[in-house]
């Protein structure tokens, strides 16, 4: 089994950036790929980013050119810089984890963008 921990949540103004990051721990796991993903009120779920190597990543065009997504393999980690956040980015954002025969979710954290 595999725990997903997020941090780096909060309240931000609009133009203002957040750093969210996502610890994976457990035993005898290999993950293929990791990203994040967020819901706002009355909305479903999207995927915002994720990534598989450092030279394969997928981004929302809702978020293109303003986050960015890392990892660190070693430390079985994934940050998401996001600069430039508006009202719309307001939501809660979950990390995301995909191994070869299971998916795992964070409990997600609470992003606010407003002035």
């Amino acid at each position: 089994q595999v725990q997903l921990v997020e941090s780096g949540g909060g309240l931000v103004q609009p133009g203002g950036s957040l750093r969210l990051s996502c610890a994976a721990s457990g035993s005898g796991f290999s993950l293929n790929a990791m990203g994040w993903y967020r819901q706002a009120p009355g909305k479903q779920r999207e995927l915002v980013a994720k990534i598989i190597s450092s030279s394969v990543k997928h981004y929302a065009d809702s978020v293109k050119g303003r986050f960015t997504i890392s990892r660190d393999n070693a430390k079985n980690t994934v940050d998401l810089q996001m600069n430039s956040l508006n009202p719309e980015d307001t939501a809660v954002y979950y990390c995301w984890a995909a191994a070869t025969r299971a998916t795992y979710w964070g409990q997600g954290t609470q992003v606010t963008v407003s002035s």
